[in-house]
Formats: structure tokens, C-alpha cells, sequence
């Protein structure tokens, strides 16, 4: 099979230990991410090259635009209103906030204007994290036993959900009913467990390809409907962790990397580590809708 192949280059020299959540904010014209590690969200303006970050005061992994303004922070242990303007933060719910094993991790909004989010071990325990909806205010929990849940992203048409839990090597597709809730158990979309790198990250298409960022091989691989690699983007960092489409035609794909883990010795060899990369594409991304809390 013909692949196709791209190099991304660097966009924000962010320096995120771990950056994660890109997410584009379709009405301000700003890409989001999170440095979950460095408790920080950074902002970036394709239009004009500003970029900037703001200072939080708990590990965020996401910050997804509401559908009446500013944004929904999925934190370690609460989900909060945050306005940009004024940097105000409002309290809206708890999220695993007795539960001091877990962080937020992966999130993603579906076609129907819901969130899905994920927990995860703040030191990757096994099974210590679960997955759930966020549907119109409401918190539902839709999986347990995770190690890493990551890749979460929908089909065109909302029939599907995928997603990952990192250390199976296994992308998952989860068939969803008119409401976007799971119909019957996932079943395998496609298999990394032999493959340089795990699955981490992903992002949908307008054609209905997948966008998967694999840690540690630096790569971010493009799947077809049926699974097959059909698409390789290649970055000079090991850790990439998320893609996501942004600007107004939607084809610049931005991806968040991160220097977790990272010995000094490694910091020389991959200095842009941290940073957000991007790749201009003849391909368009798929618009997701804001956040709907009721």
C-alpha cells in the first residue's frame, strides 16, 4: 500500500513536559493544549502567531469551548468553567475527586455536543482508570478498569467511537446509538501491539481517517475505515501525544508533544521536545461542535 508521507515542523516552542489536549477554538480562532504536568494552558492564534499560556492550579488535560463562550477545563479532580478574557475560573463539578490515585487524561467532545473523558493513575497504576460521557450537565461512567484510555474520537456521522487503552497496543470502535451512547461491547479497529510505539492520541478526518499520535516512535500515523496505515507524519521528537485540526479551512494539523520522562542526556538529542509541532495538509478536519452543558 502507497503511504503517504509528511514532516511536521515547529510551531510553538511551548517546552511542555507534557503536552496533551489540543483542541481548536473555533470562535476565538485560538488552538488550546494543556502541559498536564506543568499545570498550564497554552493558547496559540494561527491567524496572527501570538501564543501565550495561563498558570492553573491543578494538572488540566483538556480545554473545550462551550457552546455559550469560554471554555470547560477537565482537571485532576474537577471540571471548571474557565473565561480567557478575565482568566476566571468557576467551579462546575467533581470529577474523581476522592480518589487521589487519579488524574483527568484523554477527552475529546462527540457529534452530539457531549464530552467524553477519560482518568488514568497519576503514576500510570494498572486498571486505576475509567472512562465517561458528560452528557448535557450530566456525568456518566461508561468503562472502568483503564490503564492509559486514550485516542477518543467519532466517526462522521456519529455512529462510533474509538479509543485506546495505551498499553494493550489496541485501538477499540464502539458502536453508538441516535444519542451517541455505546451499543454492546468495542471491538478492535486496529492492532500497534507489534508496532514501534503506543497509541495515544487521536483526531477524525472530514474524509473519516483517523489521526493517531504514537508515543515513542515519533509518528503520527493516518488510518483508513478499515484500520490499514495509510498515512505517516514523521517528527523530530520521540513523544508525540495528540493531533488536532485547526485554522479556518481546518487543514493545519497541530500536535502536542511532551518531554516526560526525559534524562538530560535525552533533552540534547530531542530539544524541541515539548513543543507543538504542525503540518499544512490538502486534507480537512472535521468541525467538532462546542460543549452543550444543557
Amino acid at each position: 500500500m502507497n503511504i503517504s508521507t509528511w514532516q511536521a515542523e515547529l510551531s510553538v516552542d511551548s517546552r511542555c513536559e507534557l503536552g496533551e489536549g489540543p483542541q481548536w477554538h473555533a470562535s476565538s480562532g485560538r488552538l488550546y493544549w494543556c502541559d498536564i504536568l506543568g499545570k498550564r494552558l497554552h493558547w496559540h492564534s494561527p491567524a496572527t502567531a501570538e501564543s501565550g499560556h495561563y498558570l492553573l492550579d491543578q494538572k488540566v488535560s483538556l480545554a473545550a469551548p462551550l457552546d455559550n463562550g469560554g471554555l470547560l477545563l477537565v482537571g485532576e479532580h474537577s471540571l471548571t468553567r474557565f473565561e480567557p478574557d478575565s482568566g476566571t475560573a468557576t467551579h462546575f463539578a467533581d470529577f474523581e475527586a476522592d480518589n487521589p490515585v487519579t488524574r483527568s487524561n484523554d477527552a475529546r467532545v462527540d457529534r452530539h455536543g457531549s464530552l467524553w473523558l477519560s482518568s488514568m493513575g497519576k503514576q500510570a497504576e494498572p486498571n486505576a482508570g475509567s472512562l465517561y460521557r458528560l452528557h448535557r450537565g450530566k456525568l456518566e461512567k461508561l468503562r472502568t478498569g483503564l490503564t492509559i484510555p486514550n485516542a477518543l474520537c467519532f466517526s462522521p456521522n456519529g455512529a462510533a467511537a474509538y479509543f485506546t487503552d495505551t498499553p494493550t497496543g489496541m485501538v477499540m470502535r464502539w458502536a453508538l446509538d441516535d444519542q451517541g451512547w455505546p451499543i454492546d461491547d468495542p471491538v478492535p479497529f486496529a492492532d500497534f501491539s507489534n508496532h514501534t510505539g503506543n497509541p495515544d492520541g487521536a483526531v477524525m478526518d472530514s474524509q473519516g481517517c483517523l489521526w493517531l499520535a504514537l508515543w515513542g516512535a515519533g509518528q503520527v500515523v493516518r488510518l483508513n475505515a478499515q484500520g490499514q496505515v495509510i498515512g505517516r507524519i514523521d517528527l523530530p521528537t520521540s513523544q508525540p501525544s495528540c493531533p488536532a485540526f485547526a485554522g479556518a479551512d481546518l487543514k493545519t494539523l497541530f500536535i502536542t508533544t511532551a518531554q516526560e520522562g526525559f534524562t538530560p542526556d535525552q533533552l540534547a538529542q530531542e530539544p524541541d521536545a515539548g513543543a507543538l509541532f504542525s503540518v499544512q495538509l490538502d486534507i480537512a478536519g472535521l468541525a467538532e461542535p462546542p460543549l452543550r452543558l444543557t
